[in-house]
């Protein structure tokens, strides 16, 4: 994401936006520290979007997971039938 510093968002603030409505957010910062993010109106906001982990206790991993299919692997890699 772009960061542009507070004069640099004074003076090209009608581009900056422009280019935020159509999905392009940057951050204004001042003395180098980030103050604010400009984001378009219908970006979806942390609620909306799909975090890791949303089908938590919804699928079941088997305990031998690390280990399914290593007889067959060793086998490819040793080029033994």
């Amino acid at each position: 994401m772009r960061t542009v510093n507070i004069h640099e968002a004074k003076t090209q603030l009608s581009r900056l936006v422009h280019q935020a409505a159509h999905g392009e957010a940057f951050v204004i910062a001042k003395a180098g520290k980030p103050l604010v993010k400009v984001a378009p109106l219908d970006a979806p906001d942390r609620a909306q979007m799909r975090r890791l982990g949303f089908m938590a206790g919804q699928i079941l991993v088997p305990d031998d997971f690390d280990r399914m299919g290593s007889t067959e692997i060793e086998q490819l890699f040793s080029g033994l039938p």
